[in-house]
């Protein structure tokens, strides 16, 4: 799998950097704390939107309110099924890695993109580690209201967001590393 990793990145790194460590965030359907917000939130917009539509649909009620609540109802559904399978399938394609001088995150569900943060010039690294030894590292500082849509395909949630390594093993090597580097 390492070796997967690194030619996956090797065509954007430089001819004088090494990948010292390539990984990959956890797999699979894995909840967030923002979801002690977004589960509740959820169910309540999509209980909401399918009781409107439903009864709408079961009256006299006008075409157009029968549409209207339409959009409603698939974004429900979204929030409280789909994000899931969404960021499941967007941290399956992402793979991280880091050289001397950068790391790489290459990501993406329908188009494929790559991000390279300078080392040097990252402030505000916050190390995130549960008690199994996994975690995450934040590159810079954490946005408040956007972490609540993490992951969750909405599309300027993830544009504004920090940077990560998401769901890493030996999250505390990765973080040394990172450090070191920064201190040469």
């Amino acid at each position: 799998m390492i070796n997967n990793l690194q030619s996956e990145l090797r065509s954007h790194i430089d001819n004088d950097e090494t990948l010292i460590w390539t990984g990959k965030p956890k797999q699979g359907i894995t909840f967030k704390s923002s979801d002690l917000f977004m589960i509740p939130f959820s169910l309540m917009w999509g209980g909401f939107a399918i009781l409107w539509e439903y009864t709408v649909i079961s009256t006299d009620a006008h075409f157009i309110l029968k549409i209207w609540g339409i959009p409603f109802v698939l974004i429900g559904l979204y929030m409280i099924f789909g994000r899931f399978f969404f960021d499941s399938a967007s941290r399956k394609n992402t793979i991280y890695g880091m050289t001397e001088n950068r790391i790489l995150i290459k990501s993406g569900v329908f188009k494929k993109s790559i991000k390279s943060l300078n080392i040097k010039t990252l402030n505000d690294i916050t190390l995130i580690e549960k008690s199994n030894g996994s975690g995450t590292i934040f590159l810079g500082s954490e946005n408040g209201f956007n972490g609540i849509f993490s992951g969750s395909g909405w599309s300027d949630s993830n544009e504004k967001m920090v940077h990560a390594l998401e769901m890493i093993e030996n999250v505390r090597k990765v973080y040394r590393q990172i450090t070191d580097l920064q201190k040469k």
